[in-house]
């Protein structure tokens, strides 16, 4: 591996001076530390960037003109600071930042009464406008085309459709591809869910699951509950059939408050509920098993249907994969639906589910609805299932979206204003960030796709379009350096927005982000929030490693 040069070609070495004055009996103590110092600004500065090698110590103490036991000083201080790091028989070498992760989100508490939804006329000019080319995608969670596995499938479904031209021509009538449906069984054990070919049927896509689910249990103007925030598709399903929605307070981390869902059970007259429990849209949260067979057993108590949207499941950054909620079934309340759009292909459109005792009502419904789910593309995932690429693939898109996750994490914290709130994911592709109370999220959305930026705005992940300060950022393409400066872009973005309470304009010089001053902006209340701020990000800048008077 290459090393950065630490001799400037503008200027004479930046200890030179400092050399001279060792000679003069300043000695070699101030010397080592200022070349520490000069090594960590060439860091900060992104001269030195974190993974890559700083120049060997024999190279080091030529370039700079100083003794090999200066250059040793040096690079000891600066991995007791944390800032390099050695490795056996290879060097030193920059170390990530040290930062402590962003405070996260409070639950939101929405009114506990049933109201209609209204959000599609905003949803379709978000999604209308996601489309426009040269866009950096940060809106839509899907992840980028890169990532999915297109030859292999695109080779399976050829062979396929040569081998079985009639079949892949042909309506494969509901419950679907049986061959399909026996790999969805088989990978449903990995949920923990014990199901049988035949409670199984095909959809096109989880959209559709959800809406024959829906469709099977309640009729207009029932009530139905869901998370808050929730994914605003699950929004306009609702919306679409004239049903009401009793919006459920929501942990960033564990998912939907049981207390207040069991509360609202009965004041609203809930007939079923549509829950994302694994890695949820937009939150990120993953309810802990034993919290899902509680809530199994509530709802079968009540005999209210469960609608599991389990589509990011297969998506933990580590560990085994989580188990659905259908895994605590007994009595067939849950009907799981989920789909191949996140991490095989969106555009083959193929989903499933398990609708337990519904499951004749929704095997009419799909097939008045859609006749069948095309044929082709099911065959094809069913023989690139059965040969194993899919779980080699799953692997690959884990670590990538983990690694992804972290990145857009530790950018939003250096560049997006103080007082900003983070969830924590521990698996799926999505951030949703909370912002300042001041700042409005449909302005920054309307700024930032003004500069080819999109982004998913709060107000479309609420029935009454709340969370107007809030944010969702999609991080399902890979990291790169086009990716840091659209959302630097967006967090300067966000700052020329902020104002004050009384609507002034905030003064020019308030430009401080999370990595600055560990002092609150204050005692603001967040819309989304009525905690105070835990504080903010400190990521350690040279000044403050190498403190003046320790030089």
């Amino acid at each position: 591996m290459t090393t950065q040069d630490l001799t400037p070609t503008t200027a004479a070495p930046a200890c030179a001076a400092a050399a001279a004055a060792g000679r003069h009996g300043a000695g070699e103590d101030i010397l080592y530390k200022r070349l520490a110092l000069r090594i960590s600004e060439l860091i900060q500065h992104g001269t030195l960037r974190p993974g890559e090698r700083v120049p060997s110590v024999r190279k080091c103490s030529g370039q700079q003109n100083v003794s090999i036991a200066t250059v040793m000083q040096a690079y000891r201080l600066l991995e007791n600071r944390g800032v390099i790091e050695a490795r056996p028989q290879s060097g030193y070498y920059v170390r990530a930042p040290r930062w402590s992760p962003p405070p996260e989100p409070e639950m939101y508490r929405p009114v506990a009464r049933p109201v209609e939804v209204r959000v599609t006329d905003l949803v379709m000019q978000v999604v209308k406008a996601g489309r426009e080319p040269g866009l950096t995608r940060l809106g839509a969670a899907l992840p980028a085309p890169e990532l999915f596995p297109m030859k292999q499938l695109h080779r399976t479904m050829a062979s396929v459709g040569r081998r079985a031209p009639v079949a892949a021509s042909s309506y494969d009538a509901p419950p679907g591809n049986r061959a399909l449906r026996v790999q969805i069984a088989r990978r449903a054990m990995e949920a923990g869910c014990t199901l049988s070919p035949d409670d199984i049927i095909t959809t096109t896509g989880a959209t559709e699951a959800l809406n024959l689910c829906l469709r099977a249990v309640a009729k207009p103007g029932d009530v139905i509950a869901i998370e808050s925030p929730t994914f605003f598709g699950i929004l306009q399903i609702i919306e679409s059939l004239g049903m009401r929605v009793c919006e459920v307070p929501t942990y960033p981390r564990d998912g939907v408050c049981l207390d207040e869902l069991e509360a609202r059970l009965k004041c609203c007259r809930v007939r079923a509920c549509v829950f994302t429990l694994n890695f949820s849209n937009p939150l990120g949260s993953c309810m802990p098993d034993e919290k899902k067979e509680r809530l199994v057993r509530m709802l079968a108590r009540h005999k209210i249907p469960l609608i599991e949207d389990d589509i990011y499941g297969n998506l933990p950054f580590s560990g085994a994969r989580p188990k659905a909620a259908k895994a605590f079934d007994e009595q067939g309340w849950v009907m799981l639906c989920d789909s191949f759009t996140k991490t095989l292909s969106p555009g083959y459109r193929v989903g499933w589910t398990a609708p337990g005792r519904f499951r004749a009502k929704v095997e009419f419904l799909k097939f008045v609805n859609t006749g069948a789910t095309a044929s082709l593309p099911q065959m094809g995932i069913a023989e690139f299932l059965q040969n194993g690429g899919y779980d080699h693939h799953l692997r690959k898109i884990r670590r990538l979206y983990a690694s992804q996750v972290q990145h857009m994490t530790e950018a939003v914290s250096r560049y997006f204003p103080q007082g900003t709130k983070v969830t924590r994911p521990s698996g799926g592709m999505c951030l949703w960030i909370e912002l300042p109370s001041n700042i409005n999220a449909l302005t920054v959305y309307e700024r930032a796709l003004a500069a080819k930026i999109s982004i998913a705005p709060g107000p479309i992940f609420s029935a009454k379009q709340k969370f107007r300060n809030c944010i969702r950022l999609n991080c399902g393409n890979p990291w790169s350096e086009a990716m840091e400066a659209a959302v630097r872009e967006l967090g300067d973005i966000i700052r020329a927005t902020e104002t004050t309470v009384n609507g002034a304009p905030k003064p020019q010089n308030s430009t401080s982000t999370l990595q600055g001053s560990s002092k609150h902006q204050g005692s603001r209340k967040l819309q989304t929030s009525s905690c105070k701020h835990q504080g903010s990000i400190k990521l350690q800048p040279a000044s403050a490693i190498f403190e003046a008077s320790s030089l």
